[in-house]
């Protein structure tokens, strides 16, 4: 278990090996779940993917161009934990 020390101002640094644990770097977000019975539930915050997001992400990275059976064969091997 690890202990943390609040400052007079309220707040908490990490141990860089507890953000290592989360998968925090800097910059990242955290979220806390503050339960009934006192206690935190403390997690990396992982922004939801949106469609817009995922346009264009290897625009200009590749000179390939893939075909719409392509693109829909690759998603459905994505779905389904294929590489």
């Amino acid at each position: 278990m690890t202990t943390l020390t609040i400052t007079a101002k309220g707040q908490v640094t990490f141990r860089k090996d507890v953000l290592q644990h989360l998968g925090i770097k800097p910059g990242d977000k955290i979220e806390l779940d503050l339960l009934p019975d006192g206690r935190g539930l403390l997690k990396a915050a992982r922004p939801a993917a949106t469609i817009k997001g995922f346009c264009g992400l290897l625009a200009g990275r590749t000179k390939k161009v893939a075909t719409i059976e392509e693109i829909s064969a690759a998603m459905a091997q994505g779905w389904a934990g294929k590489k």
